[in-house]
């Protein structure tokens, strides 16, 4: 197939528009992580004002590391992978468009928040009821798009590295979901459903294995797509790799 064919065949337009969002967050999530740092040093950085403070961008920081970039990289790579694997375009253009800017909303949505002191005061968990409903139907399009390509695939045999991003979308959907149960009280304020210790248990349930997923297991599903593409053999021990993707799930 001609490079303009598989442009057809495919939709790299949301894998560019990903990829270009994965930079733009980086560098802002990580020049703000460098201004918090040296606001520990020099503390008249925080400008004397309630929304450029330590204790509001610090939460800024890490959403935008991890759903920003992180997220963005894992959203263009899952995109490209599937197709490439599956050998069909992307299910729904017009479902796979509104997962861009979707996301690219959510961002946007703790970008204004955090710093106005609107949060949880969750770990990676800060956005607001309203924020994480609106991040819960975004989340859960992504799925319906990645599911439906493999759904359509033009082979019986599902690769690896689907498996990973596969798993990757599904629990970290139930992790969301769980975690941000709660009696919101207006637009911008809720309430956990949990109490006291068990609150906690349920955050922590969640923040580690947010790491776990978000920051591990969708990268895994990158490693094993562009790692034997950049070398140009196929992965060693194919058979080991079903044991790493079960001996993960199951831990």
């Amino acid at each position: 197939m001609s490079t303009h064919q598989q442009a057809q065949a495919y939709n790299y337009k949301v894998v560019r528009q990903f990829v270009v969002m994965t930079v733009v967050w980086g560098v802002v999530g990580m020049a703000m992580g460098v201004w918090i740092a040296s606001q520990l040093v020099w503390p008249q950085l925080n400008l004397e004002l309630p929304w450029t403070s330590f204790g509001r961008l610090r939460p800024l920081h890490t959403s935008l590391v991890i759903f920003g970039f992180a997220g963005s990289a894992q959203f263009a790579a899952s995109y490209y992978a599937v197709q490439r694997t599956c050998q069909v375009r992307l299910y729904s253009d017009w479902l796979t468009s509104f997962t861009f800017w979707g996301w690219q909303a959510t961002i946007v949505i703790m970008l204004v928040s955090l710093p106005l002191g609107l949060t949880t005061t969750k770990e990676y968990a800060e956005i607001e009821f309203t924020g994480a409903v609106w991040m819960a139907i975004v989340w859960v399009a992504y799925g319906v798009v990645f599911f439906g390509t493999l759904l359509r695939r033009k082979g019986t045999h599902i690769y690896v590295g689907n498996w990973f991003f596969g798993a990757f979308i599904v629990v970290i959907a139930m992790l969301h979901v769980v975690n941000h149960l709660s009696i919101p009280v207006s637009w911008f304020k809720s309430y956990p459903v949990y109490a006291g210790a068990t609150d906690a248990m349920v955050q922590w349930w969640y923040g580690h294995n947010a790491v776990g997923f978000f920051l591990t297991t969708g990268f895994l599903g990158m490693m094993y797509y562009f790692v034997p593409k950049q070398v140009g053999k196929p992965v060693y021990s194919y058979r080991l790799s079903i044991v790493h993707f079960w001996a993960l799930i199951t831990l």
